[in-house]
């Protein structure tokens, strides 16, 4: 029986990439208790810095209108050949890709789509469907890359520290990791670097307290959370590094990294931020973006973990 009738939405443009990326949201739509949504749209346009990219451009978007129906039709059978049972729609829109999965959001349980494999550089000058369906999305958006075609017995990392979107960031990742029946890697990372004008010697700092005082925090942070989840063993790390380095170096060997966005915005490579942006560009697995609450508003995974608390 289906938990939730807001759908994991896959969005599918007929790359291998795309189709591993649409049994993965089929995998975990059917560990969500979730109905699957698959959506073929017109690619994104992009930013089109001169008349030859969008010539290009342009020929790509009718070649891929011409096999919509064949692309979503492959889709659907081979995630209905991994779950036969699990309930799933497709659908093909003339819209372009990143404004139609942004609608869709406003009622999905999360949207996934396969990483668009592009530099930071390139993802704010020229545009990005991933940058800009995360810097939009109403609901958790995750950009799949790697091998895994479902959900595996690695962990979860989670990037923590004191905003908003952390917080969004940390109950989708406590949920996800409770219907996965894995633990849950917690990253706090901390920075040496002092405001200008403080003269304390680094040489009179200790370090190890500092450390400790960091760990104590982010377990305190945590509590809220360990508490709803019992059953989610969780592994706390602090580290002294820049925050994508560190999320980069403990998500070797998890299935998913889960990260927080500052909210939404025009640009969305600067909505996302560094952190973000790096991730995207560098991560070998499945990446998660969660907007902030004032940003977009409650979500089905926040919703029902109250609702979990509360019964």
């Amino acid at each position: 029986m289906e938990d939730s009738v807001n759908p994991v939405v896959v969005g599918v443009d007929g790359t291998d990439n795309a189709m591993r990326a649409a049994r993965w949201a089929a995998g975990v739509a059917h560990k969500l208790g979730a109905p699957l949504h698959i959506v073929h749209a017109r690619p994104f346009p992009g930013h089109n810095p001169s008349d030859v990219i969008a010539a290009v451009r342009a020929c790509e978007m009718s070649a891929q209108q011409e096999r919509a129906s064949a692309i979503l039709d492959a889709a659907g059978r081979a995630v209905h050949d991994d779950h036969p049972d699990l309930r799933i729609t497709t659908a093909h829109v003339s819209e372009a890709v990143d404004r139609l999965l942004v609608d869709l959001s406003q009622h999905a349980r999360l949207v996934v789509l396969g990483c668009d494999d592009l530099s930071v550089a390139e993802a704010v000058l020229i545009g990005s469907t991933t940058v800009a369906v995360a810097a939009n999305s109403m609901c958790p958006v995750v950009a799949w890359r790697g091998e895994a075609t479902a959900p595996t017995g690695q962990p979860i990392v989670v990037g923590v520290n004191d905003d908003d979107p952390s917080r969004v960031a940390i109950t989708s990742a406590f949920e996800l990791a409770d219907r996965f029946a894995v633990n849950i890697v917690a990253v706090h990372a901390w920075s040496t670097r002092r405001s200008v004008g403080d003269v304390t010697l680094p040489f009179m700092i200790d370090w190890n307290a500092v450390h400790a005082d960091q760990r104590e925090h982010l377990v305190n942070a945590l509590a809220p959370w360990t508490l709803q989840y019992p059953e989610v063993d969780v592994q706390y790390v602090v580290d002294q590094d820049k925050p994508s380095r560190a999320l980069l170096h403990h998500s070797e060997g998890a299935q998913l990294v889960v990260i927080g966005s500052r909210g939404r915005g025009p640009l969305a490579g600067a909505v996302l931020g560094s952190t973000g942006l790096n991730l995207l560009h560098h991560s070998s697995i499945p990446t998660m973006i969660c907007q902030s609450m004032r940003a977009r508003g409650d979500i089905p995974f926040e919703r029902q973990s109250r609702e979990r608390a509360q019964g």
